[in-house]
């Protein structure tokens, strides 16, 4: 199905209840976006929705409004404990931004409460609260929302209170999939009533996603939502219409220079710089905090805990600023006003550079995005252009770029935290690169490692399987022994030098040498004595046995002489004489019947 019309709500072939449209009219929301118009009436009349849509769209919305629709018709009205809706999302960002849109729109309806769970938080207190308020609407990320329907012992049946699940929506479900949550989704989909109605959002339509299709499902309808005044030429482009996508070629130990020289030529704007790693958004977060002078700089990463939520909501509050993150970042967030963002490093898989792209240019705004390559990765544009239908355009960096990377070696010298973060993210940077998805336009042996290290103000280059056995005429290494490099943190320095100290009293201690005994079987470990011993019982019991031979024979003889006298082949007299003559003339042997005799 396709849709390409706006209209108003009062346009929609189904009525919406006062207490939605009220808050529309507050929120300045007059019109319906393309996607809000095909999905609302079809999962209020009770389809299942399965909806791809350009990043940006206004797909929770689309979403949302029907939610507390279909909750409020409901014959049944629901219980404290009874959960009619659970909204399940990649990450936490777009879990918290879907949760304020919600409570947003369920201020006119005090009848329904929600719960967000998510990680980063004491999930104790989440079980708590859940006993003490209900949901009626559960707003999720898969891990946490798996953890809760574990936790029966600690006193919550979430099994038991989704057997009245009305609606599931699946948020980003291609992410939820790509980022490896397909086993916690089939433990959470088997929990929840088959009689309810699903629908799923994404932005780009994958093979695993076909599959959670058919399995989730009832005969969806299926909704591929274009903008209005979009070409048909144009029509399969996967990024906003009234996005500018650009592209700059620099050297590899020249990139980070140009990204200081754009962001200090763009001081009042609002950006987004994407990374590849968590490592490198520290390292360089940390740089340009120092670099970019008056502006704020913020790092936002997967491996933050406690405080991602509080970093996403000061940056959303922001005029301008900077926003260095990695791909955590990528998916359904909507931050206000974007007007840049920057790839400083190309995405690992090609889907995610289009939802990076998708943070500015929202519902209709104009935005900008530019990704930084190196020279033998200019081949990616035409790869984006087939494959994402993500056509790009050259950018020339205008105004004078400086070298700031003595600023950053002089950092790392003052600081060994900040030395450590360097030899991190070059680790980390490289590692990344290897598994590239992309793997015949970004090769690791295209890869100048004494660039790339002169690249990332490196005073040495680090330990790591991918450089041994190299060497790099290109990279200069500081005179200086990094190993005389402090930490400010006094406490930390105190504590390596504690190590350092016990590391060298290991190495004045004589070296002793120990004799190691190679690992035998279990028989030739036994002493000389025991084998001895052994040996002895074994020759005894030989003698024994020959003492036994001879017994034996002889019985025979005497056996065989009785017959011959009972047939009469022999006399009485012969039988005497043969029977005393083989007695006396027997051996005799230690331990022999009749030896004491002989």
């Amino acid at each position: 199905m396709e849709n390409s019309t706006e209209g108003t709500w009062d346009s929609l072939p189904v009525k919406l209840t006062d207490g939605i449209l009220k808050t529309l009219e507050e929120v300045k929301f007059t019109h319906m976006t393309p996607v809000q118009s095909a999905c609302i009436p079809l999962f209020m009349s009770n389809k299942d929705v399965a909806a791809e849509a350009v990043t940006g769209s206004g797909k929770t919305l689309a979403f949302v409004i029907p939610i507390i629709e279909l909750l409020l018709r409901r014959e049944e009205k629901l219980k404290k404990m009874q959960v009619g809706a659970l909204v399940v999302t990649p990450t936490r960002e777009l879990a918290l931004q879907i949760s304020e849109v919600m409570a947003l729109f369920i201020q006119k309806f005090p009848q329904f409460t929600q719960i967000l769970l998510i990680g980063g938080t004491n999930p104790m207190d989440d079980v708590e609260k859940f006993k003490d308020k209900g949901a009626n609407i559960v707003i999720a990320t898969p891990g946490r929302l798996e953890d809760m329907f574990r936790r029966k012992g600690d006193g919550l049946d979430l099994a038991g209170y989704v057997k009245s699940l009305d609606v599931l929506v699946l948020d980003e479900a291609d992410r939820l999939l790509d980022m490896g949550f397909e086993a916690s989704l089939n433990t959470i989909l088997g929990h929840l009533p088959k009689q309810r109605r699903t629908g799923l959002f994404s932005a780009t339509q994958t093979q695993e996603l076909e599959k959670l299709v058919r399995a989730g499902l009832r005969n969806p309808v299926r909704i591929a939502v274009k903008e209005k005044g979009v070409a048909a030429s144009a029509a399969a482009q996967k990024t906003p219409s009234r996005l500018c996508n650009y592209y700059t070629i620099c050297r590899t130990e020249n990139k980070f220079n140009n990204l200081v020289a754009f962001l200090r030529q763009n001081k009042l704007e609002k950006h987004l710089v994407f990374f590849s790693t968590c490592a490198c958004v520290e390292y360089y977060g940390r740089a340009l905090e120092t670099l970019v002078k008056k502006v704020t700089v913020l790092c936002i990463h997967g491996k933050m805990k406690s405080k991602r939520n509080k970093i996403f909501a000061d940056f959303r509050a922001l005029k301008s600023g900077i926003l260095v993150c990695t791909d955590v970042m990528a998916r359904g967030i909507d931050i206000p006003d974007v007007n840049w963002v920057l790839q400083y490093d190309p995405p690992s898989s090609a889907s995610a550079f289009v939802h990076r792209c998708g943070r500015t240019a929202r519902i209709g705004n104009q935005g900008n995005a530019l990704v930084f390559l190196l020279p033998m990765e200019e081949s990616y544009i035409n790869f984006l252009s087939i494959n994402q239908k993500c056509p790009l355009q050259k950018k020339v960096l205008a105004g004078e770029v400086l070298d700031v990377l003595p600023k950053v070696k002089a950092l790392s010298l003052a600081d060994r935290a900040m030395f450590d973060r360097g030899m991190r993210a070059f680790v980390s940077y490289v590692q990344a690169y290897a598994k590239h998805e992309c793997s015949l336009i970004f090769r690791l042996k295209d890869l100048d490692l004494a660039r790339l290290a002169q690249g990332f103000a490196l005073l040495r280059m680090p330990k790591m399987p991918e450089l041994k056995g190299k060497t790099f005429p290109g990279f200069s290494r500081t005179p200086l022994d990094t190993d005389t490099i402090r930490y400010k943190d006094k406490q930390r320095e105190k504590q390596r030098q504690k190590m350092l100290a016990e590391l060298k009293e290991k190495v004045k201690e004589p070296f002793v040498k120990k004799n190691f005994i190679k690992n035998k079987s279990w028989s030739k470990t036994k002493t000389k004595t025991e084998r001895r011993k052994k040996r002895s019982a074994k020759r005894k019991r030989e003698e024994g046995s020959d003492v036994e031979d001879e017994d034996l024979k002889e019985l025979l003889k005497d056996t065989r002489l009785l017959k011959r006298l009972k047939k009469g082949q022999i006399s009485e007299e012969d039988f005497e004489k043969q029977i005393t003559s083989e007695t006396t003339s027997k051996p005799a042997v230690a331990g022999a019947p009749g030896a004491e005799e002989a």
